[in-house]
């Protein structure tokens, strides 16, 4: 999560870059930043996939969260039916286009990428503009 917030990748997160991250979780936000947000977070190794072993590591996550406890046998089934599910290439791997369209089925999965108190923050802050071309400058300033 701190790699997608650091937009630089300086290793610090900037008031900005919070900010612009932040921005995907608005309501108005296009529901096509949410979904490709959404598969970064998945994609844990940033390999432009999102493989079993990441799958299996955000269950995992999900499980120690909500203090659930589930065998390794029923996490390796969740993970092979997700995958049956989404994989429809059938290449062991989840693509960007295969993501896109299981969430387009599934809207659900998408449904904590969205922070309703942002739009009171909008309302009071009218000058907060939500803008998904947003550039940073390099004195970290929105342009």
């Amino acid at each position: 999560m701190f790699q997608l917030f650091d937009s630089n990748h300086d290793g610090v997160i900037e008031f900005t870059e919070f900010v612009l991250a932040l921005s995907v979780f608005h309501p108005d936000a296009p529901q096509s930043e949410k979904v490709a947000f959404a598969f970064q977070i998945y994609d844990i190794q940033q390999t432009g996939f999102i493989e079993h072993g990441e799958v299996k590591e955000m269950i995992w996550a999900l499980l120690d969260e909500s203090d659930s406890i589930l065998s390794d046998d029923i996490v390796e089934a969740i993970v092979d039916e997700t995958f049956e599910a989404v994989d429809s290439k059938r290449d062991g791997k989840i693509d960007l286009e295969e993501w896109k369209e299981f969430v387009a089925h599934n809207p659900s999965l998408i449904k904590n990428m969205t922070v309703p108190y942002l739009k009171d923050f909008t309302r009071a802050f009218p000058s907060f503009v939500l803008r998904s071309d947003t550039e940073v400058d390099t004195n970290n300033s929105i342009c």
